[in-house]
C-alpha cells in the first residue's frame, strides 16, 4: 500500500481539544465553498485552485524550453523576488544533492538573483558568470519591481557583452504579464521567448505555474510528478466537505484555535536541511496572506537539530506564545550507517550499525516530547520521502490551508497592501520622478 502524507494533531491536546478542531474545521467548510464559488475576498486571485489541471497544456513547452537552455548553457540565473523565486528554490533545494555547488550534482546549475539589492552579492555573481556559459530566466509581472529589475539590467548587460545581443536573446526567457508591462515590452522588442503569469494568480501562489515549473525543469526534476502531486492533494481537499478527512481544513482550524489561546507565533521546523527553503516559501505564503489589519500568526522557522543548540532553549523555556509545526520526512534517499570504533573514545558504539536516519528520527521524537512537556503545542506533517509527488502534495495543501485560514481570520489572503510602504519611502529617498512631495516629508524625519 502506498504511503501517504499525514497530519498528526495529537500534541495540540491540552491546549485545544480534537472536538474543538473538528468543530472549527466543519464551520470552515463555508470558506472552502467561498473559494470554490469565488464569493470570498480576493476572488480575482483564485487561479491557483485549478492550476494542477490548467497547467497541463503548457508542460510540453516548459520542458522543451528547459531542454533548449540546458543545451546552450550549463547555468541559468533565475531572477525574481518573493513568490517569483521562493517556490522553485524550495523544490530544487529539497530534491538536489546537498553539495551540488561543489560539483557533486551533474544537473544544470540554477543560481538565484533579484531577491536582494546587495552590491556584493551581484558583483560576486558576475565573477562567477564571467567563466560560464549561462542563460537568464527573468520573472516579473510588471518588469519594474526594483530588486529583480536592477538585477536583470545588470546581468542582461553582462550577457549581451559576453555573448552578443542575438545569442543573448536566445538565452533569455521572460515570465511576465500576457499583454502589458515593461518586461512584456522589452521581451517583444528583443525577441525573448515568454511565458505568462496569469492575472488571477498572485506570486506566492504561483509555484505550479511557469514561474516555478520552468526553473524546476531546468534543474532536471520531474515537473509532471510535481503537478500530479498537487492534483492528488486537490482531489483530497478542494471539494472535500467532510472536514474530518480534509487535512487543509484541519490544519487551518488547529492553528487558528491555537492563536485564540495566545499562541501567535508558528515555528515551522524540519529535520533535514533540504527543507530550509520550503519553510522560507511557507513563511512568505502565510506572512503575506495573513499579516494585515493587526491580525495573523507570525510565521517563523528553524532547522533542527541544528537550531536545537540555539533557538532550542527559547522554544523549550521562553515565552509560551508559540506553537510548532514539524515537517517530518520518514525515509531518506541515501543510506549511511555509523561504524564501530575499537576504542569507543567518543562513547558512540551503542549507535554502531544504526542508520543516521534512525538517530535523527529519535531526535525528532525526543524533541517533540520535550517541547510538548515544555507547553509547546505541536502539529506534525509526515511525508514518506522527498520527491516531486509529495512536494506537490505539500505545496497544494499549504496553499489551500492558507486561503482558508485567511478567511477564518476575516482578512483577504490574496493581497499585500503593506508591501508598498517601504517602496514609497525608498523611491522618495532615491529621487524617483513623481515622488518629490513624499521626499520632502521623509527628509524631515531622517
Amino acid at each position: 500500500m502506498k504511503e501517504k502524507l499525514s497530519l498528526n494533531l495529537k500534541h495540540t491536546a491540552g491546549f485545544v481539544s480534537m472536538e474543538e478542531i473538528l468543530a472549527l474545521a466543519h464551520q470552515s467548510v463555508r470558506h472552502l465553498d467561498a473559494l470554490n464559488s469565488g464569493s470570498g475576498a480576493g476572488s480575482d486571485f483564485l487561479g491557483w485552485l485549478s492550476l494542477p489541471d490548467d497547467i497541463a497544456p503548457q508542460l510540453d513547452r516548459i520542458e522543451k524550453t528547459a531542454k533548449h537552455l540546458r543545451s546552450v548553457s550549463g547555468t541559468t540565473v533565475v531572477i525574481g523576488i518573493g513568490g517569483s523565486y521562493l517556490g522553485s528554490r524550495a523544490v530544487i533545494e529539497a530534491l538536489s544533492h546537498s553539495f551540488r555547488q561543489q560539483g557533486k550534482d551533474k544537473q544544470h546549475d540554477i543560481i538565484f538573483a533579484g531577491q536582494n539589492i546587495c552590491e556584493d552579492y551581484l558583483a560576486d555573481l558576475l565573477d562567477v558568470l564571467d567563466g560560464r556559459e549561462y542563460s537568464i530566466v527573468v520573472i516579473s509581472k510588471s518588469g519594474t519591481t526594483t530588486e529583480p529589475a536592477i538585477a536583470f539590467r545588470i546581468i542582461r548587460d553582462h550577457l549581451e557583452k559576453k555573448a552578443g545581443k542575438a545569442r543573448a536573446a536566445d538565452r533569455i526567457i521572460a515570465i511576465t504579464d500576457e499583454k502589458k508591462g515593461a518586461l512584456r515590452t522589452m521581451a517583444e522588442t528583443n525577441g525573448y521567448e515568454t511565458f505568462v503569469i496569469p492575472d488571477n494568480i498572485g506570486g506566492r501562489y504561483s509555484v505550479l505555474s511557469p514561474v516555478g515549473l520552468l526553473p524546476i525543469a531546468l534543474a532536471g526534476f520531474n515537473i509532471r510528478a510535481l503537478v500530479n502531486g498537487a492534483k492528488t492533494m486537490e482531489l483530497l481537499t478542494r471539494n472535500n466537505r467532510n472536514a474530518d478527512t480534509n487535512p487543509a481544513l484541519l490544519y487551518a482550524a488547529a492553528r487558528n484555535l491555537l492563536l485564540k489561546e495566545g499562541k501567535n507565533i508558528e515555528i515551522m521546523v524540519n529535520f533535514t536541511p533540504k527543507l530550509h527553503y520550503m519553510t522560507e516559501w511557507w513563511k512568505q505564503l502565510y506572512g503575506e496572506s495573513e499579516g494585515k489589519e493587526g491580525k495573523g500568526i507570525y510565521p517563523s522557522s528553524a532547522d533542527l537539530t541544528t537550531d536545537l543548540h540555539s533557538l532550542g532553549q527559547y522554544i523549550q523555556e521562553g515565552q509560551r506564545n508559540l506553537f510548532e509545526t514539524i515537517i517530518s520526512v520518514r525515509n531518506p534517499s541515501r543510506k549511511l550507517e555509523i561504524p564501530t570504533a575499537k576504542d569507543d573514545s567518543d562513547q558512540l558504539n551503542y549507535l554502531a550499525g544504526k542508520r543516521l536516519s534512525e538517530v535523527n528520527y529519535n531526535a525528532e521524537l525526543g524533541t517533540t516530547l520535550a517541547h510538548s512537556d515544555g507547553k509547546v503545542p505541536i502539529i506534525t506533517f509526515s511525508i514518506p520521502e522527498l520527491n516531486e509527488q509529495y512536494l506537490g502534495e505539500m505545496i497544494y495543501l499549504f496553499e489551500l490551508a492558507c486561503a482558508v485560514s485567511g478567511y477564518i481570520l476575516d482578512v483577504n489572503p490574496f493581497d499585500q497592501p503593506g508591501v508598498e510602504a517601504y517602496k514609497t519611502n525608498m523611491f522618495a529617498l532615491l529621487n524617483k520622478p513623481g515622488y518629490e512631495e513624499a521626499a520632502k516629508k521623509i527628509r524631515t524625519r531622517i
